[in-house]
């Protein structure tokens, strides 16, 4: 009942109700006046409809038939005189039934706000019904895929992705951002359909939980990085860069700038030891005798600065990811692979370039002096590490180049431990990923190791030195002293991963900056990484800055080399922490695929007391893990390791250690 027009707002009191309603004019539609209440098909006053089922008079048929009548005649008519034309005894009740009619699922006419009803033409019918079998085949694919994802079954699924109209695609999407997410309010929200589906489905509204879906669906990956999203190394390199690295192989065996000026050094005989699998060779080592009879060490570093102009297209790449990423499945590479293990690495038996250095070291073996240059080589042999090991072992006659090469490195190694090195080998356990299934490799300290060990840490001593002599700003690396254990704690815990453990707590983490400092551990007054310019952009940085001092040409100065090393510093950092990811995701499925075995372990250290959580050491495979230890644990107590769960999609591992 109307109780008051204001304005543009109208007072009305609803049957049944006490309070009165005020609502904006625009929303109401006045459908008949029943002043005196004479209608005989209204209950009471004001007039309502108790029943709101269409009679026969308002079905779809009969509003076709009216139409039909009404075709060719005005575009537009009052409601009333549909009513008329319907009903033989209009009433307010009949006008709010029509209005009801004309509201549902028929085509023929439009309601304005005006009260007037407008006839609709055949073409606009034929696309208002085009529209709505539309909607209607779009609710039945969504349907179909609601039903499919709540049938869990694969098969089902996809054949329900390829209906576009059922936006499974965009649903699918969501649910992927949801499994990426490392929490429920950090992912997108759901439609309520899909939310009702999966929630009856018995899977809760969770990141883990659909992570756990979209696997066994096969539309995620469960050994995806979360960490890798929006990473430099996550897509690969452009077409563009491939064909660019492409265009440079083939200019490899051109003449290029500087060319003329490198040394010929492929007389001299050199070795590249490396692992087996090891693709981008970016190390040589070699001996010499000098004419008075004095022996020279030869470290030979890939020269990619030869092909890679400051930048260009690639050498901008390189910087954006600053270095290679070393997952358990493999390296993604911070160069193309074509350039990476071809004419960027030192390759036996073919004449490479090269950036090398001629070493000499004093009777106690301190660096005497270093001369660096660019040149040519030809690696005489490629030899894996335990290839090394055996020539070391054997020394046959006239091959001895290895041994003698050794000899000298030990000599400088003892020179650092006198100047406070810590020396720490161990076997060290890595996780490499085979097919889905995590395997554990022990990497064993070996002679041919230590030799390439000490050969790069000397060519990191002599780049620094000349660096110094010349004036130059490198990426140098540093390490602030640390205050180590007494050396009566030391000698009382056993010797090997459990003393290490005690030495490494203490140390810092190493910096770099553009002027020198001293290395604790390494034992140097200055060092700097140069070996690796195929893998680390630093070491790049660090050839062109040495071979512009070598050639009289600008180098950068600290200021502009600080600024390039802030711009590496987020990438570097991001490098280390998808890698430590990627090592724990592999840890947690290598402790799925063993959760019923047991390992003998060894306790290293408490990590958190209170909580009973403590670093052991497993005997056999050399891993270091977190687990739940016994209370007053001493280091070098012998452990059983189990383990209490192992989730490697829900990112969960508990490991406990008992007494033996």
């Amino acid at each position: 009942m109307v109780r008051q027009e204001s304005g543009r707002r109208i007072t009305i009191q609803l049957q049944g109700e006490q309070r009165e309603r005020s609502l904006p004019g625009r929303d109401l539609t006045l459908l008949g006046h029943d002043p005196l209440g004479a209608a005989r098909s209204v209950a009471s006053r004001p007039w309502a409809i108790t029943d709101t089922t269409l009679p026969a008079w308002a079905c779809r048929r009969e509003l076709a038939a009216a139409w039909l009548l009404l075709q060719g005649g005005e575009d537009a008519i009052q409601l009333e005189d549909l009513l008329e034309l319907l009903l033989t005894e209009p009433d307010p009740a009949g006008a709010g039934l029509l209005w009801l009619a004309l509201h549902g699922a028929q085509d023929f006419f439009r309601l304005g706000r005006d009260g007037r009803l407008q006839v609709r033409g055949m073409a606009d019918i034929r696309r208002l019904r085009h529209q709505r079998r539309r909607e209607r085949l779009s609710l039945a694919a969504r349907q179909r895929w609601l039903d499919a994802l709540s049938s869990r079954d694969p098969d089902r699924l996809n054949d329900a992705l390829h209906a576009p109209e059922a936006h499974s695609g965009q649903d699918l999407r969501l649910l992927q951002s949801w499994a990426a997410s490392a929490e429920a309010s950090l992912a997108p929200q759901l439609p309520e359909d899909l939310s009702r589906t999966l929630l009856a489905a018995g899977i809760t509204i969770s990141p883990v939980a659909i992570r756990r879906l979209l696997v066994e669906l096969g539309h995620w990956d469960r050994h995806a990085l979360r960490c890798m999203e929006g990473s430099a190394w996550l897509d690969g390199f452009s077409e563009t860069q491939e064909a660019e690295a492409q265009r440079l192989c083939e200019a490899a065996g051109e003449e290029q700038p500087g060319d003329r000026e490198r040394r010929d050094l492929c007389g001299l005989r050199c070795f590249t030891l490396d692992d087996p699998g090891t693709e981008e060779i970016d190390d040589a080592v070699g001996i010499s005798t000098t004419p008075e009879g004095e022996e020279l060490i030869w470290v030979h570093i890939a020269d990619p600065a030869r092909l890679i102009e400051p930048g260009s297209p690639l050498d901008r790449e390189a910087r954006r990811r600053a270095t290679s990423l070393y997952l358990a499945s493999g390296t993604i590479p911070m160069f193309p692979m074509a350039l990476a293990r071809g004419p960027f690495s030192l390759r036996q038996g073919l004449r490479c370039p090269a950036f090398s250095a001629a070493i000499r070291l004093g009777p106690e073996g301190a660096l005497q002096s270093v001369q660096l240059m660019r040149s040519w080589i030809r690696p005489t042999y490629r030899l894996s590490y335990e290839e090394g090991q055996e020539l070391l072992e054997l020394a046959p006659p006239g091959d001895d180049d290895l041994l003698r090469l050794e000899r000298l490195l030990d000599r400088h190694r003892q020179h650092r431990v006198t100047r406070g090195a810590l020396l720490m080998e161990q076997n060290e356990g890595r996780l490499r990923s085979e097919e889905g299934r995590a395997l554990v490799e022990v990497v064993e300290p070996s002679r041919a190791r230590s030799l390439v060990a000490e050969a790069m840490i000397l060519m990191g001593e002599a780049a620094a030195h000349a660096a110094i002599e010349e004036r130059l700003c490198l990426p140098f690396r540093g390490q602030v002293p640390a205050e180590l254990p007494p050396e009566t704690e030391l000698l009382a815990l056993p010797a090997g991963p459990v003393r290490h453990c005690a030495i490494r707590r203490c140390l810092s983490r190493g910096v770099m900056a553009a002027t020198p400092q001293a290395h604790f551990s390494l034992g140097l007054p200055a060092y700097v990484q140069a070996t690796s310019p195929i893998r680390r952009y630093t070491d790049l940085v660090c050839h062109r800055q040495l071979q512009a001092g070598l050639a009289g040409a600008a180098a950068m100065d600290e200021a502009e080399l600080r600024a390039l090393l802030d711009d590496l510093d987020p990438p570097l950092r991001q490098a280390s922490q998808i890698a430590r990811e990627d090592q724990r995701h592999w840890q947690q499925v290598w402790f799925e695929q063993h959760a019923r075995d047991r390992w003998s372990a060894v306790f290293l250290r408490w990590l958190r007391p209170q909580d009973g959580l403590g670093l052991v050491r497993l005997e056999e495979e050399c891993l270091e893990v977190a687990a739940g230890c016994p209370a007053a644990c001493q280091p070098g107590e012998r452990l059983v390791l189990t383990v209490a769960e192992a989730d490697s999609i829900a990112d969960r591992l508990q490991l406990t250690a008992s007494g033996l």
